[in-house]
C-alpha cells in the first residue's frame, strides 16, 4: 500500500528535500510516473531564481513549501520545480526526469513521439509530456491537478553537479535513480 505524500510533512521537513523526491511517483491529472532525477536550488547561491530576491517571475519560491514553482526556460520549454523549505526562504526542486508510468499515449501525443525514454527525459520534455505550463505556477501540489504518491521502498539514490547551467555549477545537489534509463543524462563516476 502507498502513502500519499500529503500525509508526511515532506517539503518543511528536510534540507535534503530533492534527495527525497527521487522514487516519488508525480502525476498532473492523472499523468506522470516516478521522479528519477532532480536538481536543489537555494536562495544563498547564484543559479537560483532567488538568489536576487523575488520578482513576479518567481514569486511562488517565496511562498509556503509544497506550491508548484513553473518558468519559462529560455523562452521555450515550461520547467516543473516544488518550493520547499519555510517560507520566504526560498528553496527550490527542480524535476529533472521521470520515468513515465501512466498516461502514456496522451504523453506520446503532447511529445510527438514513441520512445518512451525520451518522454520525460530533462525538464522540458517532462513539463511538454505531463502538460505543465505557466497555468500550473504557484499550485498546491497536494490537490487537483497534482498528485504525489511517496515510494514504498526507499531509492538508491546517486549525486553529483547540476548541470545546464553555469553559475554554482560545482555544487553537488543534482539526484537520480542509481540505474536508471530514463535520465536526462548520465552521471559522471
Amino acid at each position: 500500500m502507498t502513502r500519499r505524500l500529503a500525509d508526511i510533512d515532506f517539503f518543511a521537513a528536510s534540507p535534503d528535500v530533492a534527495r527525497q523526491l527521487i522514487g516519488v511517483t508525480v502525476l498532473v491529472d492523472g499523468v506522470g510516473g516516478r521522479i528519477v532525477e532532480t536538481e536543489a536550488y537555494d536562495p544563498g547561491e547564484a543559479a537560483s531564481h532567488s538568489y536576487r530576491g523575488p520578482t513576479r517571475r518567481n514569486f511562488a519560491m517565496f511562498g509556503p513549501p509544497g506550491l508548484s514553482y513553473v518558468y519559462r526556460s529560455h523562452g521555450l520549454h515550461w520547467c516543473l520545480n516544488f518550493v520547499c523549505r519555510e517560507p520566504g526562504h526560498a528553496a527550490g526542486v527542480l524535476i529533472r526526469a521521470i520515468e513515465p508510468t501512466h498516461g502514456l499515449e496522451r504523453m506520446r501525443e503532447r511529445r510527438g513521439m514513441d520512445d518512451v525514454r525520451l518522454l520525460c527525459s530533462g525538464p522540458g520534455r517532462l513539463s511538454q509530456a505531463l502538460g505543465v505550463t505557466g497555468a500550473h505556477n504557484n499550485l498546491p501540489l497536494d490537490a487537483a491537478p497534482f498528485e504525489l504518491i511517496a515510494s514504498v521502498a526507499p531509492a538508491a539514490v546517486v549525486s553529483g553537479v547540476r548541470i545546464g547551467i553555469s553559475k554554482a555549477v560545482e555544487l553537488p545537489w543534482r539526484f537520480g535513480l542509481a540505474g536508471s534509463a530514463f535520465l536526462s543524462k548520465p552521471f559522471r563516476d
